[in-house]
């Protein structure tokens, strides 16, 4: 004689099974959440002149001791003496190093509320930034640099992959771009570690939008080596950008900050 309940015994062994699933499932993001929130890196620091300036990489041909000293006198370097500051700056990238962020980049901070995790803040930098400015006496008359956003790195190589598609749409709109559209005027020639405040305004192109911005700027000498340093508020709507949709983000910030950090080396 046949259970009555032998009918119903599949039904419900598939739905322990759907059960099992949901449980893994749950505790696979919890342990992703735990490792995420408590074994990846602190955010990098915003950007801001450090209190030395970095030497080029280990990579350049000089002997360490045959490298510009940061810390010399402006009577020691001959770039920071008179008019000898004039002329084109360009970036160099043999100046400090991506790896621990003493070298030039250009990226993004925007903060979000990851599923399992909660808020958190999400970092991307490129090193592949190209320009240079021109000084003038007391005088920026120029300035015109690229970066390419595709190859912007986060903490997350998932953040990466989406933001080709979705956001930033960087295999369509691969690069950002900054010119200068009114020259900046010095109070006087810096002196060797002096640090200078001053807005730049220009055009911002960014996914293939340009609009004009004003930038705050902090620029030192060491030696020979000029740094710039800038951070700017970017409201993603005001370049056509749409916020990225992913399962793992629950919410996202209709804004952002650029940040830049440019090591300028003369000639």
């Amino acid at each position: 004689m046949t259970s009555r309940y032998s009918n119903s015994r599949p039904g419900r062994r598939w739905l322990l099974i759907g059960l099992a699933v949901v449980a893994v499932l749950a505790i696979g993001g919890g342990a992703y959440g735990f490792s995420y929130l408590f074994l990846r890196p602190p955010a990098p620091a915003v950007v801001g002149l450090a209190t030395t300036a970095p030497s080029a990489t280990s990579a350049t041909t000089e002997e360490p001791s045959n490298r510009p000293d940061p810390s010399a006198s402006s009577s020691d370097s001959s770039a920071a003496t008179g008019d000898t500051l004039d002329g084109t700056w360009s970036v160099d990238p043999a100046i400090g190093s991506f790896s621990d962020f003493s070298g030039s980049f250009a990226g993004y901070r925007v903060e979000e509320e990851l599923a399992n995790i909660g808020a958190a803040t999400a970092v991307g930098r490129t090193p592949d930034v190209t320009g240079n400015l021109k000084l003038d006496g007391t005088k920026l008359t120029a300035a015109d640099f690229t970066a390419d956003l595709s190859t912007l790195r986060s903490d997350d190589d998932r953040r990466d992959g989406q933001l080709r598609q979705q956001a930033l749409e960087t295999s369509t709109y691969p690069t950002a771009t900054f010119k200068l559209t009114e020259p900046i005027e010095l109070d006087s020639v810096p002196a060797d570690g002096q640090v200078v405040s001053v807005t730049a305004t220009g055009d911002l192109t960014l996914h293939g939008q340009t609009n004009s911005v004003e930038i705050p700027l902090a620029a030192r000498l060491s030696g020979d080596v000029v740094t710039v340093t800038g951070s700017l508020e970017v409201t993603f709507a005001d370049y056509g950008i749409a916020k990225p949709n992913s399962f793992m983000v629950l919410s996202i910030a209709d804004h952002g900050t650029m940040e830049v950090q440019l090591q300028f080396t003369k000639g």
